[in-house]
């Protein structure tokens, strides 16, 4: 008797399951690993061979079958698995909805874009409009205000927490010409988020917050913070402030599904819509050609009038699933990864405590090298100790960064440079990465522009300490996949690299 459809994909999935189980031991979480290599564990650590990757992709059977059974389906472009994922990823971060697209550097396009709708009437960013950034971190998160035509305005880091000073904030503003801030929470630090709320509310701009580097760090502002602007419960059950998840404060935010990033989906990223669901429309509207329709894929006539709408100088009656009421673009990612990510959100919780775990383990082992290297600190913390961190006041703002990198800043009276240290890390095989594009002033495609459209950008103060990390930073992982062994032997390398020097 043939098998039923079924008892078929039944039989694929164990396989797929038995076959990954075999074939992808290395990307098991680092928590896994046993003090004996089994079929459930990663590889044997050999120190010295063994690749340490900075970051990369961490999984189990869970999303291989999950992969493969979306295949079997074959649905491929963004339908149940997306629209679940979505939904799942909304409640993840505490937003009112969130939209899937196929990277992360897209979602930072699409949000902005959507600032720019003509349907927002007053508050639409316009060319020549500004929208205050941070000068050293990720061009995409800078890039998407230039491509649509608006003045990106560049302040200084801050050594400490690597996120932009806001002490320049009010300097930065220009009354009539600023209409949002656009800033990315760096490595997962969390950036003062109750500063730049007050500021964004103060004036009436938007806010977009770049969260790729971040998902599963949360913030809490101060009990008086949270009441005078409306914003959310302040307190819990228990009288205790609520930490919310960072990317649930502007009025968009956005995600990354890239492997190094804290979930994965291969590629892939997300648009959050916070509050405001007219946004969501627009977003939506970006992502799918710029259409007016909002039907999702594989579904006609959502509104009920799709041959009823007068819209442009089309005829009335024009099928509204062809009418454009934006130039958009098509980044909608396949239902396959979001299959992928529906299993790896339920990681999520455990991967953002074993990426700070990780750090405190670092730190920790690093604290006798103090004289040679600066270290990250969460926004508002003042200190580090063994036991956490001191705040600069315990009744105010703190925050917990899901940390994405563990950063060493050289120190100017340290007898090496970051490029010794790079190169040593890279001789023993343990990867590390400089703060993405250091300081985005200084990269070939910012220095064009500057020396041909001067009036393209804006620079508020001096850029000294986004020049210091460009010069004297660099970061080693402390994603889920690192093992105790793997952790321990960096320490041991970087303590080895400083006697030698």
């Amino acid at each position: 008797m043939s098998q039923s459809l079924s008892e078929l994909k039944s039989e694929i999935l164990r396989l797929t399951r038995e076959y990954s189980a075999l074939a992808h031991r290395a990307n098991l979480p680092g928590s896994s690993l046993p003090d004996r290599a089994d079929s459930n564990a990663q590889p044997s650590f050999c120190p010295g061979e063994t690749t340490i990757p900075y970051a990369g992709r961490v999984f189990t059977a869970d999303e291989v079958e999950a992969a493969v059974s979306a295949t079997l389906d074959f649905w491929l472009t963004l339908g149940p698995e997306g629209d679940a994922f979505e939904h799942e990823l909304a409640q993840v971060v505490g937003v009112k909805r969130s939209l899937l697209v196929n990277s992360g550097s897209s979602a930072n396009l699409v949000a902005f874009s959507a600032l720019t709708s003509y349907k927002l009437g007053d508050r639409r960013i316009m060319p020549g409009d500004e929208v205050i950034t941070c000068a050293a971190g990720f061009p995409t998160t800078v890039a998407p205000i230039i491509q649509n035509g608006a003045v990106p305005v560049f302040l200084d880091n801050n050594p400490l927490t690597l996120n932009a000073r806001l002490d320049l904030l009010e300097e930065a503003f220009t009354p009539g010409k600023t209409k949002a801030v656009m800033m990315a929470h760096t490595l997962g630090n969390p950036f003062d988020l109750e500063t730049i709320t007050t500021f964004c509310r103060k004036h009436d701009l938007w806010l977009i917050e770049d969260n790729c580097d971040a998902l599963g760090s949360t913030y809490t502002f101060t009990v008086e913070h949270e009441e005078s602007i409306r914003f959310r419960k302040p307190l819990n059950e228990t009288g205790e402030p609520i930490a919310y998840p960072t990317g649930s404060f502007g009025d968009l935010s956005t995600q990354s599904f890239y492997p190094p990033h804290h979930l994965t989906l291969g590629e892939g990223g997300a648009v959050n819509v916070v509050r405001d669901m007219r946004l969501k429309v627009l977003v939506e509207s970006f992502r799918d050609w710029g259409r007016d329709c909002w039907c999702a894929s594989g579904k006609d006539n959502t509104c009920g009038k799709r041959f009823g709408w007068k819209l442009g100088e089309l005829p009335e009656g024009y099928d509204h699933k062809y009418i454009y009421s934006h130039l958009g673009y098509n980044l909608k990612p396949l239902d396959i990864q979001a299959a992928i990510g529906r299993q790896q959100i339920k990681k999520l919780p455990d991967f953002s405590e074993a990426r700070r775990t990780n750090w405190q383990y670092l730190r920790q082992g690093l604290a006798d090298l103090e004289e040679f290297f600066t270290f990250q600190l969460p926004t508002h913390a003042k200190a580090w100790t063994k036991d956490g961190f001191e705040w600069e006041n315990n009744h105010g703002p703190k925050c917990a960064p899901s940390w994405f990198g563990f950063m060493l800043l050289v120190k100017p009276s340290a007898p090496f440079m970051r490029t010794d240290l790079a190169r040593y890390l890279d001789e023993h095989k343990i990867g590390n990465r400089m703060l993405f594009g250091g300081n985005l002033l200084r990269q070939p495609a910012f220095v064009h522009l500057r020396n041909e459209y001067p009036d393209k950008l804006r620079i508020v103060g001096e850029l000294t300490v986004a020049d210091q990390i460009m010069n004297e930073s660099l970061f080693i992982g402390v994603y889920p996949g690192l093992t105790q062994a793997m952790l321990d032997y960096e320490l041991e390398v970087i303590h080895r690299f400083v006697s030698e020097h």
